[in-house]
């Protein structure tokens, strides 16, 4: 399927010299998100993972969805402050400023196996950011899937994981 054609662009948002990938339309088609979910998990079974995990928001989105069609869990690394409890932390650069994740400390089993979910790569560093916060939590990332990779911004080089995506955007 052409996905491209599901994808809003928003130039200079949320600041100039970002374009804005709109994932709007592909969820309001029931038909593309679909076989978005169903193609990702084709994808994701060569990692076999035991659990996935994404980063707040929309990586909730197709995480949830994407467990569901695996048969599988989905542990949503949350901004910060948003969980009660012990838990594990981490704070990265994002291109424009900086993030907290979190997880709860329950979060992951020895032996799970963690694919990282997220619906755009650009820099990769909240890829990086979850590969940690897995690892810390006891969890092994094994790979990260995404629906929309920013090519040229090769973000896959800052975690040193395999890595798939559905669609190559350019950035502009």
């Amino acid at each position: 399927m052409d996905y491209s054609k599901y994808i809003g662009v928003t130039p200079d948002f949320p600041k100039k010299g970002i374009s804005f990938k709109d994932i709007s339309p592909l969820l309001r088609n029931p038909e593309a998100f679909r076989a978005c979910i169903k193609e990702m998990a084709q994808k994701a079974k060569k990692f076999n993972p035991t659990v996935l995990c994404g980063p707040e928001s929309r990586a909730f989105i197709f995480g949830a969805a994407l467990a569901y069609e695996m048969g599988i869990g989905f542990v949503m690394a949350r901004k910060a402050g948003k969980l009660p409890g012990v838990t594990f932390k981490t704070t990265y650069q994002l291109e424009y400023g900086t993030a907290t994740l979190e997880v709860p400390a329950s979060s992951f089993k020895a032996g799970d196996r963690v694919l990282m979910i997220d619906d755009l790569m650009a820099t990769g560093g909240s890829f990086a950011a979850l590969k940690t916060l897995i690892e810390s939590a006891g969890g092994t990332p094994v790979g990260a899937l995404c629906f929309i990779n920013l090519k040229e911004l090769h973000g896959e080089k800052a975690f040193n994981l395999p890595f798939e995506s559905l669609i190559d955007l350019s950035d502009n």
